[in-house]
């Protein structure tokens, strides 16, 4: 991750020069879309095929600790980020009364009504009103519906024990062809990632002794300004050290870039 963080950045723009893309960056879309990214979002320049700090469990550790120090001091709740999402549009089903019905049943957590069974039984006349013609009429015309049911019923049933096996034939035909290309188009998709993850492993790995050499030299210039530093420090305490004896001895020192030091 040391790498990823100092020497990464340059060499994938030096990288990028020669059309080989390191980095993982946001999709292009992303603005289009600002719930799916944040707005203070980073670009992704890690390089998994080469960063071994990956495994290490002490890297684990930190980063599970960074990522609940960041979920403690965040303010927001699970349900703020659908609040980022757009809303859901408004079905009132206009044209579908029924689903309207349903639609408010299961919004007021009511339970769904049952089934009517009733329409599907043969009705006798009771003995108590056997002079009612009115009765006997609807019962009559009831059962009558109820016989030409089971008659479209046994047409039904004839019809598919002749040609119900051929449809099924072409219906699993027709579901085997949708199945076929499905499964070409994701053999496809995964064909181009494997070929997108091989040919970015292949340009990493390319790249790794770039990105060692530009660590170990980035490591070499830190040391070295470390050193320059701590000798600027050590000779302006030197300086001072020669201006105090100077001003006790009663000397004025006076330092000039050209000439160098002269003593009055």
């Amino acid at each position: 991750m040391g790498r990823s963080s100092d020497a990464s950045v340059s060499s994938s723009y030096s990288a990028a020069d020669n059309g080989d893309m390191l980095m993982l960056e946001a999709p292009p879309d992303a603005l289009a879309r600002p719930w799916t990214t944040a707005s203070n979002a980073e670009t992704i320049d890690a390089l998994p095929y080469i960063d071994e700090d990956y495994g290490h469990p002490a890297v684990k550790d930190e980063v599970d600790r960074l990522v609940e120090d960041e979920m403690r001091r965040s303010s927001k709740k699970p349900s703020d980020f659908l609040k980022e999402l757009p809303p859901v549009p408004n079905v009132k089903f206009q044209n579908n009364p029924m689903l309207a019905r349903e639609y408010e049943r299961v919004m007021a957590g009511r339970p769904p009504v049952p089934f009517d069974s009733s329409r599907y039984s043969i009705d006798m006349v009771p003995p108590h009103r056997r002079d009612d013609q009115n009765l006997w009429k609807q019962i009559l015309q009831k059962n009558q519906r109820l016989l030409q049911y089971e008659v479209v019923r046994l047409e039904n049933l004839d019809l598919m024990s002749k040609h119900g096996a051929d449809v099924w034939t072409k219906h699993n035909r027709r579901l085997e062809g949708f199945l076929a290309r499905l499964q070409k188009l994701a053999s496809e998709q995964n064909e181009q990632i494997e070929t997108v993850n091989r040919e970015r492993k292949y340009h990493q790995q390319n790249t790794a002794y770039e990105l060692n050499a530009l660590s170990t030299q980035w490591r070499e210039l830190c040391q070295k300004n470390i050193e320059i530093q701590a000798a600027c420090v050590s000779i302006e305490n030197e300086l001072e050290e020669l201006n105090r004896e100077a001003a006790e001895r009663g000397w004025k020192l006076e330092t000039t870039m050209e000439n160098g030091p002269s003593l009055h």
